[in-house]
């Protein structure tokens, strides 16, 4: 063979060496990440039955101590959280030093300080757990029970981006008007044996009242952020101009995800795909009311989308409002390890879990079994989006990998 030709045959074999070297490493790489993915679905699975249990392993520390140390950027709890149900119990049981109207919104809430000093917001029980919603998505007062559950989705999908919410029965008599400020024991009433307030907020209102079950109110009560964690509000891009008649534009505009892709944050860093994770979230639970969104301030895009208020979820079982999945099928992207913790759901996992999630709390049964079949059937209508996209672009478009790093100091 002449040195011509045994050139370039090395050249060739070169060539494939390193094609092959890459392509094995890539594929590597790629089997380890899926590999930790099934491991961190397994210990989210060996962990989700959290018994409310007032033991704490750092009895140096409050439980409102030990939470507030959880939160950083990417999440607001870790993965191995053994002391998830001393905290939970503690939202639960601990005795309520003050109690006034909620924050601005829309939706009655109140604002609680719990023994400790720790703030939660309360927000009572309106309809029985087979009432259906009517009418558009977000349409109704918010659902107490429907935070439980989001919580537990959240818990259960592996974002940790939802603050901690429990369920919780407080005695409007003796629990709330003694501490009550002038400002909320101004909006209590009694509407027949029943002890009801109405509080202060854009929708709230004398004639439609939250009304105890005698003295006792079932409720919601979500933990606070720590205050050195302050919010930054941000619209949405995929939200709603409930407007009768006019849309948005990405209702009517098939491009509307390559401009998105154009402005900031979402043009780097994780916040595009955050919005894609929501968005599988809210259609899971059937949350088509995020105008807004918050993350923590001054975060240039860096943070997480922080899964605020879902108590506009589990309105309606029948309806599956596709609409909330369009930053998914717009842009056609998706995180890998989303990706695989939704294909490990399947097959009756996602109803399985999140039943034995939400079987400690204090409020069982949280959800009726319409809402939890309804779950399993837009989980494979978010499996279906999904290779929609991958026949359309191929798998290496559309899934990416984007695993941030959660270093809790």
């Amino acid at each position: 063979m002449k040195l011509k030709q045994r050139v370039v045959l090395l050249a060739i074999l070169l060539v494939i060496f390193i094609f092959t070297k890459v392509f094995l490493i890539d594929n590597l790489e790629t089997s380890a990440a899926n590999r930790e993915d099934q491991r961190a679905f397994q210990r989210m699975l060996a962990g989700l039955r959290v018994a409310l249990d007032p033991r704490l392993e750092h009895t140096l520390q409050s439980p409102w101590e030990i939470a507030a140390q959880w939160v950083v950027p990417r999440e607001v709890y870790p993965e191995d959280t053994p002391e998830l149900g001393a905290v939970m119990h503690a939202m639960s049981t601990k005795r309520i030093v003050k109690a006034d109207v909620g924050y601005k919104g829309t939706q009655l809430k109140a604002l609680l300080i719990l023994e400790g000093g720790q703030k939660v917001v309360f927000k009572p029980k309106r309809y029985a757990r087979d009432y259906i919603v009517e009418g558009e998505p977000y349409a109704g007062y918010d659902r107490h029970n429907a935070e439980v559950a989001a919580f537990h989705l959240d818990r259960i999908l592996g974002f940790r981006r939802a603050p901690l919410v429990v369920g919780r029965f407080v005695n409007l008599r003796t629990e709330i008007k003694p501490v009550a400020t002038e400002q909320l024991l101004g909006t209590f009433m009694t509407v027949g044996n029943n002890t009801c307030f109405y509080g202060k907020c854009y929708y709230c209102r004398e004639t439609e009242p939250a009304c105890a079950d005698g003295d006792v109110m079932e409720g919601s009560v979500t933990l606070w952020l720590p205050d050195v964690w302050p919010l930054q509000k941000h619209r949405h891009p995929w939200g709603r101009t409930y407007r009768e008649g006019k849309l948005a534009r990405w209702e009517y505009d098939e491009s509307y995800c390559d401009a998105v892709k154009k402005t900031s944050p979402y043009d780097s860093g994780p916040r595009l795909l955050d919005i894609i994770d929501t968005a599988i979230f809210d259609y899971l639970i059937g949350n088509a009311d995020r105008h807004h969104y918050e993350s923590f301030q001054d975060d240039e895009g860096a943070s997480m989308l922080i899964l605020l208020d879902n108590a506009k979820s589990f309105g309606n079982p029948a309806l599956d409002e596709r609409s909330i999945l369009a930053p998914l099928y717009q842009c056609c992207i998706i995180r890998v390890s989303t990706w695989n913790r939704l294909n490990y759901l399947k097959n009756g996992v996602l109803k399985s879990a999140l039943k034995t999630a939400m079987s400690h709390d204090p409020i069982s049964p949280v959800l009726s079994d319409p809402h939890l079949d309804a779950l399993e059937q837009r989980l494979l209508s978010i499996l279906a989006t999904v290779k929609q996209c991958t026949d359309q672009f191929g798998p290496d478009v559309v899934l990416v990998e984007d695993r941030m790093t959660l270093s809790h100091l």
